[in-house]
C-alpha cells in the first residue's frame, strides 16, 4: 500500500547452538501488491515432494491477533521475543517454551510495532500515539504529528520514530519527553511498510526516500548521506523511491534494498557507497560477511557477493510466491511465503533442504532466530517455534 504525505491512500497496483537452522517463525506480512510482470496472477511453481536433509520439529505454538500490515516486525532481544497485532495486543514470549512473559491489550488498533530493547517496548497506534510499555504496563503516550509505518527503535534509553512525512524524532524512554526532531521535504508518495531505522555503533541510520542518512542520535545532526535510488518517471507513482526494511549489517558493511529499484551496500563508518546493483524486490535482505540474500518481486531468489555485488546464483524454484525477507541461518537460508510454507534453501546454491508448514493464512513477517528456536508468525496470528531433532 502507498500513502500520500502520511495520509491513507488506496492501494496502487503494483547463537545458532546445536543446529544451524533454528528459526522462530512469525507470520509474513505481504500487503504490498506491486509486483513485476504478472506474478500476482501466475500460479506458483510445483515444489514437488519435500525431501528433508535434516529433521526439524515444531516445539510450541502461541497466538496473537491478526497481523496483516507490512509495518509490523518481530523483535528478538536476549531471551525475550516481542510482537504486536493490529488490534493492539502486545506480547512478550519466552522463545524456549512459547509461554507469555507478559501480554497487554492497548484497546486500540496499531499502525506500527514493535520496537524493543528487552526492557522497554514501543508501538504506534492508528490514532498517531507513540506508546511505551515496560514489563507489560503502559507507562506513557505521546501524540505524533503524522502517521508512522516503521517500527520504533528503542536504544540507549531513547526511542526513535521515523514518520511517513520523512521526519525523525527522538524521545526519552523513561519520560516520553521529545529530545529532538529532524525534518526534510517529504515526497508526495511513501510506502505503507517498514522503512530503515536502526543503530550502527554510535550512529542512527535512517532511510529517507532513496537515501541512507547517518544521524547523531544525541542531536539529530546529519553525519553522512548516501543516495541509493533516484526518482524517475513522469508521475508520482513511477517516481516513488524508498528504502525498505530489513537491512543487513555485518561489521561496517550495511546493505539495503531500494523498493523495486536496487540493492546496495555502504561502509557505515564513513558513509561511502561500496556498490549498487539493479534489483526489483520489495522486501528486505539478510546475509553474512561473504554473501547477501534477497528475493525479486516475482519470487526469484538471489544471492550476491557482499564485497562487490556480483550475482552468485539465482533460483526460480519459489517463483510467483510472495516471499518474506530471508534469514541466513548457518548453511541454510530461510524464507517464508504467502501460503504458510517456510523454505530452507542451501546457502551455496539455493537447492531445497527442507520445507515446514505453518497455516494457510500465510507468513506475515521475516523469520527470526532466538534461543536456538526458529520463530514464524502468520497473518491470522499464529506463532510457531521450531527446533532441530
Amino acid at each position: 500500500m502507498i500513502s500520500t504525505n502520511g495520509r491513507a491512500a488506496p492501494v496502487v497496483s503494483r547463537c545458532l547452538g546445536r543446529w544451524a537452522f533454528l528459526i522462530l517463525f512469525v507470520g509474513i506480512l505481504t500487503g504490498c501488491s506491486i509486483f513485476n510482470g504478472s506474478s500476482s496472477k501466475m500460479a506458483p511453481l510445483d515444489l514437488g515432494p519435500n525431501v528433508p536433509l535434516f529433521s526439524v520439529r515444531q516445539v510450541w505454538t502461541s497466538r496473537i491477533g491478526g497481523v496483516t500490515a507490512q509495518s509490523f516486525e518481530v523483535h528478538a532481544s536476549g531471551d525475550v521475543l516481542t510482537l504486536a497485532s493490529l488490534d493492539g495486543t502486545v506480547v512478550a514470549l519466552d522463545p524456549k517454551t512459547g509461554a507469555d512473559i507478559w501480554r497487554l491489550s492497548l484497546g486500540e488498533p496499531l499502525s506500527a510495532g514493535v520496537g524493543s530493547d528487552g526492557k522497554w517496548t514501543a508501538v504506534v497506534s492508528r490514532s498517531n500515539q507513540l506508546v511505551m510499555i515496560e514489563s507489560g504496563r503502559e507507562i506513557w503516550r505521546k501524540p505524533l504529528s503524522t502517521q508512522t509505518f516503521t517500527s520504533p527503535l528503542v536504544a540507549g534509553d531513547r526511542v526513535f520514530v521515523l514518520a511517513a512525512d520523512r521526519s525523525v524524532s527522538s524521545y526519552d524512554a523513561t519520560t516520553g519527553q521529545r529530545l529532538w526532531s529532524q525534518s526534510r521535504p517529504g515526497e508526495s508518495l511513501v510506502l505503507r511498510q517498514s522503512g530503515v531505522l536502526t543503530a550502527v555503533g554510535d550512529t542512527l541510520v535512517v532511510g529517507l526516500s532513496g537515501r541512507l542518512v547517518g544521524l547523531n542520535p544525541l542531536t539529530g545532526n546529519v553525519r553522512w548521506e548516501v543516495p541509493l535510488a533516484v526518482a524517475r518517471g513522469t508521475n508520482d507513482v513511477e517516481r516513488l523511491v524508498d528504502l525498505v526494511g530489513r537491512p543487513s549489517r555485518v561489521a561496517n558493511s550495511f546493505c539495503v534494498r531500494a523498493f523495486q529499484a536496487a540493492v546496495g551496500c555502504i561502509d557505515s563508518s564513513s558513509g561511502r557507497l561500496s556498490w549498487i546493483q539493479t534489483a526489483h524486490g520489495i522486501t528486505g535482505l539478510h546475509g553474512d560477511s561473504a554473501v547477501l540474500f534477497g528475493s525479486e518481486a516475482n519470487g526469484s531468489f538471489v544471492a550476491w557477493r557482499r564485497g562487490d555485488g556480483t550475482r552468485l546464483w539465482t533460483t526460480d524454484r519459489l517463483k510467483y510466491r510472495k516471499l518474506t525477507a530471508p534469514l541466513l541461518l548457518g548453511r541454510s537460508v530461510v524464507v517464508a511465503d504467502d501460503t504458510g510454507l517456510v523454505h530452507l534453501l542451501a546457502k551455496e546454491d539455493g537447492s531445497p533442504m527442507n520445507r515446514l508448514m505453518t497455516d494457510a493464512s500465510g507468513v506475515a513477517m521475516a523469520p527470526v532466530v532466538i534461543s536456538e528456536t526458529l520463530v514464524v508468525v502468520t497473518r491470522n496470528g499464529g506463532i510457531y517455534g521450531f527446533r532441530p531433532d
